[in-house]
Parts: structure tokens; sequence; C-alpha cells
């Protein structure tokens, strides 16, 4: 009997040894890499707009242990970006190039995501990739909660400064007007530059810049929490980025994607310090996200 205990704790000890997948870190100035030995996916993430690599780890819970279940993750730093000019775009998808070449990772199973304007660019690079028919071709795109139509940022700008319910809102609005203002024109006199960046308009129901991600699986996050917004913000559900995601899900379907997944969270919204706020990356739910990377 003593023999027999002796040998089941062997074999639990090394099963448990064995489980553990094995993961490397590369670290550079724009990236961190966090490779896995036995990779399924790899998932890339672009931070919101004054975020970096250190923010999106701290607040993107979802991603603490992803690796022990088979997934890679590349953690950009590049920011402070609400749309990309075509220079960019391929400044981008070079560089993704290179450190997967350089990294020797395979490519088969690949998402991108993003939180709020990260989010923008995920989706801007992925169609971009789709339409290039490049050496990469996404899986899927995953966006949390990002202001996709940059005309409709511009009227929420606006309104937040003359409500001036909010201190925070209201300088974010003074930085995204004199933003726009100064590298697009307002919307009134310049729509075409608001149309040809936005990854969706819904005033020109324009498509083309997200219209290349119909064959492949989108997932769109949110969290329309109205009481939060009504006393903190004076929104109601037509000023958020809700609005604008469900109006973009239902376009892509009439474009005729396959696989668009709108979700609306619920008391999923708060920061790493305990501050309830539905703008977080936390409304992504960690099991379904792994689920839908791998299957």
């Amino acid at each position: 009997m003593k023999l027999l205990f002796v040998f089941l704790f062997a074999y639990v000890a090394f099963s448990c040894k064995q489980s553990v997948i094995e993961t490397k870190v590369s670290k550079e100035l724009d990236y961190e890499l966090k490779i896995v030995s036995n990779q399924k996916a790899l998932l890339i993430l672009f931070p919101c707009f004054p975020c970096d690599i250190e923010h999106t780890k701290q607040e993107a819970k979802f991603i603490e242990h992803i690796d022990q279940q088979g997934i890679t993750t590349l953690l950009f730093n590049f920011n402070q970006k609400l749309y990309l000019s075509d220079q960019e775009k391929k400044n981008i998808i070079t560089r993704l190039i290179d450190i997967l070449n350089q990294h020797q990772l395979n490519k088969v199973n690949l998402y991108i995501g993003g939180f709020s304007s990260g989010g923008n660019v995920a989706m801007l690079i992925g169609n971009e990739l789709m339409k290039e028919q490049n050496s990469i071709q996404p899986k899927g795109v995953f966006v949390v909660d990002s202001p996709i139509d940059l005309e409709e940022l511009y009227k929420s700008a606006k309104k937040d400064i003359e409500e001036n319910v909010s201190k925070a809102a209201v300088e974010e609005g003074k930085f995204l007007i004199e933003l726009f203002n100064k590298e697009l024109g307002a919307p009134e006199d310049s729509i075409q530059n608001y149309e040809y960046y936005s990854p969706y308009l819904m005033s020109k129901n324009s498509n083309k810049n997200i219209q290349f991600l119909k064959n492949i699986k989108i997932r769109l996050y949110c969290e329309p929490d109205i009481e939060w917004q009504s006393s903190n913000r004076n929104r109601t559900y037509e000023d958020l980025n809700a609005f604008k995601l469900k109006k973009m899900a239902s376009h892509l379907k009439a474009i005729g994607a396959k696989s668009v997944e709108f979700i609306e969270t619920e008391n999923r919204g708060f920061r790493a310090n305990g501050q309830k706020h539905p703008h977080s990356w936390n409304i992504v739910e960690k099991e379904s996200l792994v689920d839908w990377m791998l299957n």
C-alpha cells in the first residue's frame, strides 16, 4: 500500500509538471512578446490612446495566465491614434511581420484586439491585412468599447464641453476638438476626411475600412451602463460607443459578415484599482474569449 501511494504521488507530481506550458518573454521598446512552447493561437493587443504595455498588463485581466492555455501574446506600445494614415498602416504591418518572422511564430491562428482607440487600430490593421491578402491573415478581430465613428466622437466631445458635467470629460472633449480641427477639420466642412479615416461612419453608412473583415470572426464588446453614464456624464444610450458599435454590427451583417458578435456586458466594468467604470478592458470575459479563439 505504501509503495502504491508513493507511485501515485510521483505520477500526479509528474503530470502536474507536464501540464505547465513553458513560456519565453521578449521585450523591446515598442512591444512585449510572451511566447508559449506549444502555441495554439497568437493574440495581438493594442492599448488605449494614452496607454502603454504596462497599462494593458495591469487592466486586461483576461491575459493573466492565458499562456497556460496555449496562447502567445504580443502587446504593442503603439498608442495616441484614433485613426491611421495609409503609411501608418504599412509601417505597423511591416513591423508586425518583422516581429513574427524574427521569432518564427506560427501565424495560422492569429487574432487582433484593442481597447478604446486601440480597437480602432485593430480593426483598421485587420481590414488592411485582409484587403492586401497579406502573409498574415487574422482569424478574428475584437474591439473593446471603441469610438469607431469619428464624426459622432466629435459631436460627443462638443456636447461634453457644453454640458460641463464632468471635468475629465470636458478636458478630453477639448483635446479631441482641437485634434480633429487641426488634423481633419470640422465634420460639417470636411466630412470626407471623417469617412476616410473612421472604421465606420453612421451618417454615410461607410464600410470601406471594415468591408474586408466580413469573412473573419468579429467581436464588439461594450458595457452600456446607462445609470453610470447618466449620473457621471449625463449621457444617453445614443451618446455611447455601444450605440455606434451596434449599428456597425448590423451593417457588417448586412454586407455578408457571417460571424459578428455584438456583446453587451453587465457589471464587469471595473478598473484594476476597483473603480467602477464601464469603459474598461475588464469587460472582456477570459473563458469566452479563449473559447472563441480556439474553436
